[in-house]
């Protein structure tokens, strides 16, 4: 047996424990968060058994960092924040200050130094981008104004604990010494904070105007070469290669790095096969970061601190959601939003982990702060699906204007059609079959996840659903008891064999086809439902050879 394995050991088992607890979660109707999270708590040094490498996790942990960072500058969308910059951005900003002062406040009741509750506070007061996207996809709620108003917020809160993440190492080196925290004088920190803006300020300029024209030039040239490998390792080495250039360059973290250089690929033609081919591996780590802030975290607080606990809870779910739900209704929007929106916050996850782990690394933050950091996550990740269940059941009581507020129009075309097509995925295949069938006069509607496919669909004038057809809300609004037909146009094998089960029994009539890459794929979604199933390789095998068959000298041997 070798034994250097410290990093296999950690990859193997906290990636199969994260997927069991991970599955659990999921199966109780919880975010998978809360089992990765809960992973980490059993392979870390405060539970029995098998104890990993903790610097080998922190290292990776990093990596996970960059990559979540990476990820969030893909989707950055600054379009979204100025639809809703009226609200968005004056409502974080006080979210965000109230949270903190309650945080603090907290602290200081614990006997804390004012720094350490202001990393405190600031980490309660920015909500998971993971778990509000989830809860928002779920409720078909994305496309709609309250939406619109969450992500813009949400918007708002990850930029701001960006420029925390570069201004808090200027913080911790001018007011970091002694136990008041008072280790310099202002005029010290201000010199530290406009040298720290300084260095961002190069960075950005360079980002803008090199990187803006490097980065997408590069991914065009290898996209080029058809390789889907280099492509891939491309974005990698982009998304890493950037943040760890600018760490050593200009200064300023990993995560700031890795959040501009996914900036910057979202401006690209290219940046949705970028995502999606580097997708699995930010997954992958993504996961092992979680794994990792778990085991940071000793269970034992909840037995030894359960007030501060349950106050840290309270502040959480109770205090800056309160916050946000006056803060909405001060701009004289309904009741129903501003609950939407309130309780969209009512939790907190990776960027709180980020800055904790910052936070104890600087020597800002005790660790039990990040204990209790990690325990009110836990606990308001839990307990997120519960208040959105009873907010729906609240809307579903109010029948008057305002209580709940009128369903929002859906966006593009009407959906109001029959006897119609359905065709799920509107990627290249999809779309390609769309315009097929439009200039046959066949009535559509377009089902797809990805925000942009369906922006263009309703471009093309056809009437599109954002969403995953898996979701039952999703199918439904795409009326498939009154189609002829629906089309699989996806490449995902797993999640067609779900929604062609659902449309079965939905519509015991309806004809179904699906595409495969493989005569295993075909298999399982003829044995889900479908009526035929295309083998896309067979197909172009067969065309091609149609086609050599119709040129000279083998036409005449037909």
């Amino acid at each position: 047996m070798p034994h250097d394995t410290h990093l296999i050991d950690i990859i193997a088992v906290g990636l199969a424990l994260a997927f069991v607890l991970g599955a659990l979660a999921n199966k109780l109707r919880l975010s998978p968060l809360v089992g990765y999270l809960l992973a980490g708590v059993l392979v870390g040094p405060f539970t029995p058994g098998f104890v990993a490498d903790q610097d080998l996790a922190n290292q990776l942990s990093e990596l996970g960092v960059m990559l979540l960072m990476f990820g969030v500058g893909l989707h950055f969308s600054l379009e979204d924040l100025l639809e809703v910059k009226a609200i968005a951005i004056p409502g974080a900003i006080v979210q965000i200050a109230v949270a903190t002062g309650l945080g603090w406040a907290l602290a200081w009741g614990m006997g804390w130094t004012p720094l350490n509750g202001f990393v405190f506070g600031l980490a309660l007061s920015v909500a998971s981008t993971v778990v509000l996207l989830r809860a928002m996809e779920d409720r078909r709620l994305l496309e709609t104004h309250r939406g619109r108003i969450a992500v813009g917020w949400l918007i708002v809160e990850d930029l701001v604990m960006v420029l925390a993440l570069v201004l808090l190492p200027v913080l911790a080196e001018t007011f970091g010494g002694g136990d008041t925290g008072e280790g310099a004088s202002i005029g010290g920190f201000l010199s530290a904070i406009a040298w720290t803006l300084l260095k961002l300020g190069a960075f950005v300029t360079f980002m803008l105007l090199v990187g803006q024209r490097v980065i997408p030039w590069t991914l065009e040239k290898i996209a080029a070469t058809g390789s889907r490998e280099l492509f891939t390792l491309s974005v990698l080495a982009i998304a890493l290669g950037v943040a760890f250039g600018s760490a050593r360059l200009f200064g300023v973290s990993f995560a700031l790095g890795a959040f501009f250089a996914g900036m910057l690929l979202n401006k690209s033609e290219l940046s949705h096969k970028a995502a999606s081919d580097s997708l699995p591996l930010r997954d992958a780590f993504a996961v092992l970061f979680f794994v990792s802030v778990g085991m940071l975290f000793n269970p034992a607080i909840l037995i030894q601190q359960p007030w501060q606990v349950l106050a840290t809870f309270l502040i959480i779910v109770v205090g800056k959601s309160l916050a946000a739900f006056y803060i909405v209704k001060a701009f004289k929007h309904p009741t129903g939003t501003a609950l939407t929106i309130s309780v969209s916050l009512a939790q907190i996850g990776e960027f709180s982990f980020i800055l904790a782990a910052l936070g104890v690394s600087l020597e800002i933050l005790p660790a039990q702060g990040r204990d209790l950091i990690l325990a009110g996550s836990l606990l308001s990740i839990i307990a997120n699906p519960f208040l959105f269940s009873w907010l729906d059941d609240w809307q579903r009581k109010r029948q008057q204007d305002d209580l709940p507020l009128p369903p929002d129009p859906a966006p593009g075309p009407s959906l109001d059609v029959s006897g119609h097509a359905i065709i799920i995925g509107y990627g290249r295949v999809g779309s390609a079959l769309a315009e097929v069938l439009r200039e046959r006069d066949v009535p559509l509607i377009v089902i797809d996840n990805n925000a942009d496919h369906v922006a263009r669909a309703h471009a093309a004038g056809l009437p599109a659903i954002r969403g995953s057809a898996a979701a039952d809300k999703v199918l439904a609004e795409a009326h498939p008891q009154r189609a002829t037909i629906a089309v699989l146009a996806i490449p995902q094998p797993l999640e067609a064999g779900e929604v062609l089960a659902k449309l079965r029994a939905i519509n015991p009539s309806l004809t179904l086809l699906a595409r495969a890459h493989s005569d295993g794929e075909v298999r399982h979604l003829l044995a889900h439902g479908a009526d035929g199933a295309v083998l896309a390789e067979r197909e172009l095998a067969f065309s091609l050879g149609e086609m050599v068959l119709a040129t000279p000298p083998y036409r005449d041997k037909r």
